[in-house]
């Protein structure tokens, strides 16, 4: 049942304290580099890749498929401490599950905040990332996010017809999809939105294509990120918002050639 709030079975580790889930799929015919996923903030494993095809598609190429449900979110921990939620420290846990897991490198694909953490992986541990894709941020990733209390805020409030701010609104309603721990997800809006500088995403050695709508305005712009890293390419997903690009099926067959070809 597509967004379904059944329990998905997943496998756990112990990341820094924290209790991290994950999956892991497509190991045993896997001819490809396997892929690690890092989802968006206020979704899941199952929302942000198995009900959009990701995780079917990348098996399908021949990737081993790795993603987990990000602190505070799915069924990893619930921490409510915004300072647990730095990127550096989410860039740790992904780093900490290919350890698990025994994998040198991944390919590795962040939708959203998931992308910020990817940034952040790829800077500390390039020798673990094979290639990053930057999904749903572009330009903004070298920014804070504009309006990350009033996200928070909307979070807490109990009902949300109090809400009237329209963009934490949105976000208010899709942790209520996803059948989110809303006071956790207050706290990592706030944390999580450590800028990159343009500087540092100078820095990123690694092979990036950054796939973003070209009508994301929570994003931003896939071009202008692209030209501040090194030998990025853009792919701008036409007629996409921030929400309904990630389903994409012109993204999925992007992603998957050009992790072919890496």
């Amino acid at each position: 049942m597509k967004g379904s709030l059944m329990p998905l079975d997943m496998q756990h580790f112990t990341s820094m304290g924290v209790d991290i889930a994950f999956i892991d799929q497509g190991a045993a015919e896997a001819a490809r580099p396997p892929v690690l996923l890092i989802h968006g903030f206020a979704s899941n494993v199952v929302f942000n890749w198995i009900d959009p095809g990701w995780v079917r598609a990348l098996v399908r190429a021949g990737h081993r498929v790795i993603a987990l449900d990000n602190r505070g979110h799915g069924q990893s921990e619930k921490l409510y401490d915004e300072a647990a939620y730095a990127p550096k420290l989410m860039a740790e846990d992904a780093r900490g599950l290919l350890d698990h897991l025994g994998i040198d490198a991944a390919h590795v694909m962040g939708y959203s905040m998931g992308a910020r953490v990817a940034a952040f992986l790829a800077l500390a541990h390039p020798a673990r990332v094979r290639s990053a894709v930057f999904g749903g941020l572009g330009a903004n990733m070298v920014r804070g996010l504009a309006g990350a209390r009033p996200i928070a805020k909307a979070m807490l409030e109990p009902r949300i017809e109090n809400v009237t701010n329209a963009a934490a609104r949105t976000f208010r309603a899709f942790a209520d999809a996803t059948g989110s721990d809303r006071r956790a997800l207050a706290a990592c809006v706030v944390g999580s939105r450590e800028a990159l500088p343009a500087e540092e995403a100078g820095r990123i050695a690694v092979p990036v294509l950054v796939a973003v709508g070209d009508q994301d305005v929570i994003g931003g712009s896939a071009e202008a990120l692209a030209a501040m890293i090194p030998g990025a390419e853009a792919f701008v997903i036409a007629g996409r918002d921030h929400m309904k690009a990630v389903g994409d099926q012109r993204f999925k067959e992007k992603v998957v050639v050009w992790l072919g070809e890496r």
